[in-house]
């Protein structure tokens, strides 16, 4: 099978690295790639894959079979349609669907219809009536911006000036629109499913770490790293998930004439009532996707490809035993403006799995291209023995910019060390 990826992080590099494992590959284009992707496939940096015509044309003329959109911009900006017009099966949902991850009121509005549990919610065009709403409203709240924000578009707001700043910062953009939510308390995990517009089929849960400060502090980022499965998720919770959340929500889709193909990544929290929504996004996560990749032992071409052309039902899918870790390095200064450049050295001594994102040749070396630049995974029989390799393997990469948390995992960790 000749398949096109499209994306360039640590997502995609992961996703490329599964998919050339698969027999049924017979070749691995991804654009725009990145120069860990390049060593499991062709690089095809000058196709735009924001433009729908020009990836469904690119498809057509290099007789891909399958295409996998990596990241959640070319999927709201419509590229899935125009390639399924085509004629070819694409993982990924059409441009309707994707408003699940693309307007944050618009998936608020679905879980009151479907009766999903989720945060109390409000939504706001008017910066005025937002400030008004907020400080009427017991602390601590949240505050997103509607549309796509790389997971950065969060304020969890501990006080009011806080939450007027958030508000400020966001209404700062001509014709923001702005949701307001309930904070809900308990654990976050990342849970996953493949959709094909009829069947769901459950994956893994992660956890992901945001905050970029050790302990859980600072800025919000696009994520710090990850570790999977989160056994903090149960087996009852996750059948309480389907049940509520995703299988309503997949209902819900399909009767609006837009079902949902590709995979749902569901933000839940665990709370005492049972898993609430927090949000939906309509790819892979990032970090996530990389440790679920270390664990994944089906064949990733024929999930993606079944899950395209809707002949998930009667599928498993098949794990390795243990745990997998995947810690981001960071360029300093992320998530403001990081540090440019910095040469890359050691990574393929380093004893781990090391994924790109942000890096870049140049007159012959590897170097930072980006704010999050690589994710080094690892699995083990336990998560402290694949954060042992995981860390182990950072210092013996030399990046004199690098910037990561050396706690990816606490509270498993800490589970880990305190059980029977």
């Amino acid at each position: 099978m000749r398949i096109l990826l499209l994306g360039s992080g640590g997502r995609e590099h992961a996703l490329a690295w599964k998919l050339a494992q698969s027999p049924r590959l017979e070749s691995l284009f991804a654009a725009p790639g990145n120069p860990g992707i390049a060593r499991h496939g062709f690089l095809v940096p000058q196709l735009d894959i924001l433009d729908p015509g020009a990836v469904s044309d690119w498809a057509a003329g290099h007789g891909i079979h399958l295409v996998v959109v990596g990241p959640e911009a070319p999927l709201v900006a419509g590229v899935a349609d125009a390639v399924r017009a085509r004629g070819i099966a694409v993982f990924g949902p059409s441009a309707a669907a994707a408003r699940l991850e693309a307007s944050k009121a618009f998936t608020k509005a679905l879980c009151d219809e479907a009766d999903v549990p989720t945060a109390r919610w409000a939504s706001f065009d008017s910066h005025e009536a937002a400030r008004a709403y907020a400080l009427a409203h017991p602390l601590p709240i949240v505050v997103k911006a509607d549309g796509l924000a790389a997971g950065k578009g969060v304020t969890v707001a501990e006080s009011h000036e806080e939450a007027l700043g958030a508000l400020a910062a966001l209404f700062a953009v001509p014709g923001a629109q702005v949701v307001i939510e309930e904070c809900l308390r308990g654990e976050e995990v990342s849970f996953f499913v493949l959709a094909d517009g009829a069947t769901a089929l459950p994956l893994l849960a992660a956890q992901d770490h945001k905050r970029v400060g050790e302990g859980d502090t600072g800025p919000n980022t696009g994520g710090m790293g990850a570790y999977a499965p989160a056994r903090v998720f149960t087996d009852a919770q996750q059948q309480q998930a389907m049940e509520r959340i995703i299988v309503p929500t997949l209902a819900a889709m399909a009767a609006r004439g837009t079902p949902f193909t590709g995979v749902l990544f569901a933000g839940l929290m665990l709370t005492d009532e049972g898993p609430k929504l927090i949000e939906y996004n309509v790819r892979f996560g990032d970090p996530e996707c990389q440790v679920l990749m270390m664990l994944l032992e089906s064949d990733l071409v024929a999930l993606l490809h079944r899950a395209a052309t809707g002949e998930l039902r009667g599928q498993e899918v098949r794990w390795k035993d243990g745990r997998a870790i995947g810690v981001v390095v960071a360029a300093q200064g992320y998530p403001g403006t990081p540090v440019p450049g910095g040469t890359i050295d050691g990574l393929d001594q380093c004893g781990a799995t090391v994924f790109h994102a942000g890096t870049r040749r140049e007159d012959g070396r590897l170097v930072a291209s980006g704010g999050r630049v690589l994710t080094i995974a690892a699995h083990g029989k336990t998560l402290g023995q694949a954060a042992a390799e995981a860390y182990a393997a950072i210092e013996r990469i030399s990046f004199a910019n690098a910037l990561f948390r050396r706690d990816i995992g606490w509270r498993e960790l800490e589970r880990e060390r305190n059980a029977p």
